[in-house]
């Protein structure tokens, strides 16, 4: 039985990482430092430049950023934050945006132009904005995870070194094991709060992109191909992603730093959920396993990476539909080695309307995963990466995603620069 100080971790982490934030989290960052940049200056820059990593440079390449009329791009991201964001919003830091302010950053972005710069460094997230107006300048650093400031400076002297980036990465007590015994056990009132508005906000943006036309609709295309519910599991999740990669103002409810992580941990699990009249209750409990699944997955592997992060999230939501079914630690534990086992060679190549897709299949492979234990098959030790014992199998996950395609990262990031210089 996990003890109370492992329990209150656990609540923690949902209410951590399961926050809302408007439009793709990477430009929106970059939108965030732009705009606390901005706030320390005092006064709007006519100097501005980005230093990234490149798998920040990645995820801004080929996604609209909220609220500025269809502007995509670092430049525009980071120009958007400082001109009309608001700093003290964080990751809704362009959710109150007029008609006026569009005609404002217009105006701005004709005159001001951010220089890019492309930073090779051992994290993965790693941001710097600096602003110059005149003779006075100011400069925020991010490192880590998204509203992790580390450093602030005005006229070249530092007013703020801090941020959680050890307290972030410290998970070790997590495990799935923990994490079922968790959800057995919750008091729902510890965390209906966090839950409730993911089941809101997720399954709105998902039911938009049902209705409207967004990138290449995914979701839509899944639902005329059947109308099942795990194809509907499949669709509402995609078409989420439809929606927030192609400019939706609509907030999200994130999961480790990911809109789409988000939507594929909760959407899959709320929509199964819905089909089989499942109580509020059980709902909640099986959203803390796929969510805290996918979270327990993702820490090792980091912020980001060459390895796609819907492919953890879609482990995730097949263990909570393995919950929804009256599963334990056994079945979940063998629905996430084989899902694992099935798809984790795909790659991360940057935020875009083909996400969408890779939801898609992330999704039907956790279901996949999920069927094939109740028809008695698995996947086991020494197929491929996976070994006995599931956390063993997800260590060797994190081994792969961190270290293994750290070439393939940048392989990916000079061919998507070739593309498109900024």
């Amino acid at each position: 039985m996990i003890t109370q100080d492992i329990y209150n971790k656990y609540v923690a982490v949902l209410h951590e990482e399961l926050v809302p934030a408007m439009g793709c989290t990477e430009p929106i960052a970059i939108a965030y430092a732009g705009a606390k940049a901005k706030s320390v200056l005092g006064e709007l820059p006519d100097v501005v430049e980005v230093y990234a990593s490149g798998n920040i440079i990645k995820n801004v390449k080929s996604v609209i950023v909220p609220n500025t009329g269809g502007l995509c791009g670092i430049s525009n991201a980071v120009l958007a934050g400082i001109c009309i964001g608001n700093a003290d919003s964080q990751l809704q830091v362009l959710s109150n945006v007029s008609a006026s302010d569009i005609e404002r950053l217009n105006e701005y972005c004709s005159r001001v132009h951010a220089a890019v710069h492309h930073v090779r460094c051992d994290d993965a997230f790693d941001l710097k904005v600096v602003v110059r107006k005149g003779d006075n300048s100011a400069e925020v650093h991010i490192v880590n995870f998204h509203t992790n400031i580390t450093e602030v400076y005005k006229d070249g002297e530092c007013i703020y070194k801090g941020g959680q980036v050890a307290e972030k990465k410290d998970r070790s007590w997590m495990s799935v094991e923990g994490i079922v015994e968790f959800a057995n056990t919750v008091n729902i009132d510890d965390v209906s709060s966090v839950l409730s508005r993911q089941i809101e906000y997720n399954m709105a943006i998902a039911n938009e992109g049902l209705v409207n036309n967004y990138g290449a609709n995914i979701g839509k295309v899944l639902l005329r191909m059947s109308n099942d519910v795990n194809t509907r599991c499949k669709a509402y999740a995609a078409a989420g992603s439809d929606a927030r990669m192609n400019g939706c103002e609509m907030p999200v409810v994130i999961n480790s730093g990911s809109g789409n992580q988000g939507i594929t941990s909760s959407v899959p699990v709320i929509v199964y959920a819905m089909d089989r009249n499942i109580s509020k209750e059980m709902l909640y409990r099986a959203l803390c396993v796929s969510n805290l699944v996918t979270i327990h997955l993702k820490t090792g592997i980091g912020t980001l990476s060459a390895y796609c992060g819907v492919v953890s999230a879609g482990a995730g939501a097949g263990a909570g539909i393995a919950y929804l079914n009256g599963g334990g630690f056994t079945e979940i534990a063998h629905t996430i080695v084989n899902t694992l086992a099935i798809d984790s060679g795909i790659i991360c190549d940057g935020a875009k309307a083909s996400c969408a897709g890779k939801i898609a299949t992330a999704v039907e492979s956790g279901l996949l995963g999920l069927n094939m234990f109740y028809c008695g098959n698995e996947f086991v030790g020494g197929d491929g990466i996976v070994t006995k014992g599931v956390e063993n199998t997800i260590k060797n996950i994190s081994r792969l995603a961190k270290m293994g395609m750290k070439q393939t990262d940048e392989e990916i990031i000079s061919i998507m620069q070739e593309d498109q210089k900024e």
